[in-house]
């Protein structure tokens, strides 16, 4: 029967009407795996002497000092990222298969993760080197529990995917813990090493991290097969009706409408309320450009793009996918596109100018650093707010907004029309401020980056009638992609 589901999704893979672009995500994405497969066996081989020959200090013991923040970053990136095992169970229901067949299939397409096995390329050769400097067999056994241990974040994170109460308390106590650590207040490692440690020095422990990774399994397994079910598992979730009139957005007309439409659709969904977080995130950016000095000058204007514009990417890079559960009946009505986008447009640059305010923490860094940050904002504004548009209309991408796991973009987002895009939004202002830096420093740099985003905005109704066009050229294309389930 496994061969069988192997060959349905087979077939749902080459039968996609994004097959194409299915396949050269998959190249790519092939090419990122090997990237990060080097990095981590070399990060396995070096650790070790850098420890030792760099730091003088105990390569394993250390290693299993910081081993709590790594599997806590693990799950992390994987809350994030991680797709969930997908299943099309609505005809095998109807069909003499056996529901525990269903979800083990489901639950191993999570465990050949890439996820899973990525980690293998750093703790083997970690154990091989251990192993050539006479740490005994005993760092086999190591290895095969920190390997159960990244299983039991596969399936802690199946668990909690849905459960933003449960993730970010989670995130947010091990960040407390993390600062209190560096500050030297509390330090949570003293009380986890020694379980680490113990691992390699008492073999016997190996089986407390198996065991509890077979645990989780079943956990996992008996949420699914409970969920199963056409009128359980399938069926929508219906919560109270709440009701917000926001009538102060009334006076702006279609627009107004517009504007209550999309807050509420952020505040109600999870999708959407990740992308805010994520947003947030991006105000700490600057953090790894600003004052390094091992930086080129230039990366400080890319810093202050995605400091200021950190919504306009994450929100504005899916218009008009955000509506796509009733885009159809949207466009059955008479409705302008003008208004239609013109509400989204101001939507991110309402959120680029609050992030620009809340970005003012930069100053401490100097008035050079924070201007770079608004002068980002002004070309994010002018320029990039119209090219994330531009570029939705070629990003049919249907959303949903119940799931929280692709908040950094879905497979359709790949074509040539939106990496072309790339250019003018990062490697223009780039281009711009060092051609400005390099003729009379940095100040006339900041000027160019400036005037570009001014004239965008001078131009932005002859860029909106262009936008405007495309998007109703390609009404029936996204409508019918919007209808593709996979």
């Amino acid at each position: 029967m496994f061969k069988h589901f192997i060959k349905l999704e087979w077939k749902a893979f080459f039968r996609s009407a994004s097959f194409a672009t299915n396949l050269a995500l998959k190249i790519i994405m092939g090419f990122a795996a090997i990237y990060f497969m080097v990095i981590f066996v070399l990060l396995g081989i070096g650790i070790f002497y850098i420890i030792k020959e760099e730091l003088h200090m105990e390569p394993l013991a250390t290693v299993n000092k910081y081993m709590i923040y790594y599997l806590v970053a693990d799950l992390a990136v994987r809350w994030f990222l991680q797709k969930m095992p997908v299943t099309n169970i609505r005809p095998l229901l109807t069909l003499p298969i056996r529901r525990n067949i269903i979800v083990h299939f489901t639950l191993g397409k999570t465990i050949i993760s890439f996820f899973n096995f990525l980690h293998a390329f750093f703790f083997i050769p970690f154990m091989i080197v251990l192993l050539k400097n006479g740490y005994g067999v005993q760092a086999i056994f190591w290895t095969i529990g920190f390997m159960a241990l990244i299983y039991c974040n596969n399936f802690i994170n199946v668990l909690i995917n849905n459960k933003d109460s449960v993730f970010y308390p989670l995130v947010a106590v091990v960040a407390i813990l993390g600062v209190a650590q560096y500050y030297k207040l509390f330090d949570v490692t003293i009380y986890t090493q020694p379980f680490f440690q113990g691992i390699y020095e008492h073999s016997i422990l190996v089986l407390l991290p198996i065991l509890t990774a077979f645990l989780l399994y079943y956990f996992a397994f008996v949420y699914f097969k409970k969920n199963l079910n056409l009128d359980t598992g399938l069926a929508k979730k219906t919560d109270e009706a709440k009701t917000e009139n926001l009538t102060w957005l009334n006076q702006f007309g279609t627009l107004g409408t517009f504007l209550k439409n999309d807050i509420k659709l952020i505040k109600r969904n999870k999708r959407s309320r990740t992308t805010v977080f994520m947003s947030i995130l991006f105000l700490f950016y600057g953090f790894l450009f600003f004052n390094n000095p091992h930086q080129l000058a230039v990366m400080g204007i890319f810093a202050g793009i995605f400091v200021s514009g950190g919504f306009l990417f994450t929100f504005g890079q899916f218009v008009p996918s955000w509506d796509s559960a009733y885009y159809q009946l949207m466009m059955s009505q008479n409705i302008q596109y003008r208004q239609y986008l013109s509400s989204k447009w101001w939507l991110v640059v309402i959120a680029t100018i609050i992030s620009t305010i809340l970005a003012s923490f930069y100053i401490f860094f100097g008035w050079h650093t924070y201007m770079l940050i608004v002068v980002g904002a002004i070309y994010n504004i002018g320029v990039n707010s119209h090219l994330v548009l531009f570029g939705g209309a070629f990003v049919k991408t249907p959303i949903d907004l119940a799931m929280a796991n692709k908040a950094f973009g879905d497979k359709q987002a790949f074509n040539v029309k939106t990496m072309l895009l790339v250019i003018p939004k990062l490697l223009l202002p780039v281009l711009l401020f060092g051609i400005g830096s390099y003729i009379s420093g940095q100040n006339l740099g900041l000027i160019l980056v400036a005037l570009a985003g001014v004239i965008g905005f001078a131009f932005r109704n002859m860029v909106f009638t262009r936008i405007e066009k495309i998007y109703k050229s390609e009404k029936y294309a996204t409508i019918a992609a919007y209808k593709q389930k996979n």
